[in-house]
């Protein structure tokens, strides 16, 4: 078991998301929670899993020099790619209002991308899933909105809350990573490392 394999190494999780911690832990995986602040900003010309993959590895730069030879770092990132632009978390209450409505009857791309980074070794990866929404209703928005506070996800929403449980139509792809985290291929990626 990929337990057993990784007990010489130390797993940092470099992420405040309570959602990636929780999945680290239902993986029966031992980590520590590092985290260090960082602007996400990304250049304009990148597009798509261009920009997840960037600013998961932009958010391992700052823990390099200090990583030890055991270490295996693990930051990631995730976006909403609708209408040919990247949709992240929302500033205040009218923006995920805005945001909100422009997915209602549409169908968008959660891309989540995880960054694993050792002292000699760095490889990214990234899951793209596919989410439609019914047609949201403006009352309906505005619920989710005051009742969820959604401004720590990108694209203004959380599957697992209300608004995915009365409003997704059709999901191509992980159910997981629109969650914040490919738990399939994060476990096949540290197999696949410490398998090297």
């Amino acid at each position: 078991m990929l337990q057993d394999q990784l007990k010489d190494y130390h797993i940092i999780l470099a992420s405040g998301s309570p959602r990636r911690q929780a999945f680290f832990k239902d993986l029966g995986l031992d980590f520590e929670i590092r985290l260090k602040p960082i602007a996400e900003e990304y250049p304009e010309r990148l597009k798509h899993f261009e920009i997840s993959d960037y600013l998961a590895q932009l958010k391992a730069l700052p823990y390099k020099e200090e990583l030890q030879p055991n270490d295996i770092l693990i930051t990631s990132d995730t976006i909403v790619w609708h209408e040919e632009k990247a949709l992240g978390k929302p500033r205040d209450e009218q923006e995920a209002f805005e945001i909100l409505r422009s997915l209602s009857d549409k169908t968008h791309e959660v891309i989540t991308s995880v960054c694993f980074t050792t002292k000699t070794f760095n490889k990214t990866i990234n899951d793209i899933t596919k989410v439609r929404f019914k047609t949201l209703t403006d009352d309906e928005i505005w619920y989710y909105i005051n009742s969820a506070k959604p401004f720590d996800k990108a694209g203004a929403y959380g599957i697992q809350e209300w608004i995915g449980k009365i409003g997704v139509i059709y999901m191509e792809g992980s159910y997981f990573n629109v969650m914040g985290l490919p738990t399939q291929l994060v476990y096949k990626t540290l197999n696949d490392i410490v398998s090297r």
